[in-house]
């Protein structure tokens, strides 16, 4: 058996398993139920094959605003087309960061651009941005985290 067949007989919902590659330098192989990812760094320290931790974290954070806005939408029934939400995230010093409890050393931050497509109007828009802020991920990302580590 493989390491990926074991990983795959070992999964269960709720479960993410990451298993280093066979081949590359940092290739991360991702196994979340049924589905498959790869994670990589880019050159020069790794090969490019996947996207960074990063950008999976945005692309969590992404995912769930979206999936949170349309939910919200339908089950208002308003004219919401499509909804894109744009990532990037950044290191600032600590002292630029108005709304930030940390004064000392840099802080990770996240841009995110949130655009709504469709006959809505300003009202609703207000209040699809806001239900934006409801996302699980994003509550998760901006509340305390509590990381337990063991051995296997």
């Amino acid at each position: 058996m493989t390491t990926a067949d074991a990983d795959r007989a070992n999964s269960s919902e709720g479960t993410v398993t990451v298993t280093e590659a066979d081949s590359g330098t940092y290739k991360q192989e991702i196994s979340i139920g049924h589905h498959r990812l790869v994670a990589d760094e880019p050159p020069p320290v790794g090969d490019d094959a996947g996207p960074n931790p990063y950008d999976l974290v945005l692309a969590g954070l992404g995912a769930c605003t979206s999936m949170t806005v349309r939910m919200y939408a339908d089950r208002k029934g308003w004219p919401l087309e499509k909804v894109r939400v744009t990532l990037r995230h950044s290191r600032i010093h600590a002292e630029d960061c108005a709304d930030c409890e940390t004064t000392k050393g840099s802080i990770d931050h996240i841009d995110r651009v949130i655009d709504l497509v469709g006959d809505l109007d300003d009202t609703q828009r207000q209040r699809l941005m806001t239900i934006a802020n409801s996302c699980p991920v994003h509550h998760t990302l901006t509340s305390e985290i509590d990381i337990s580590t063991a051995s296997a």
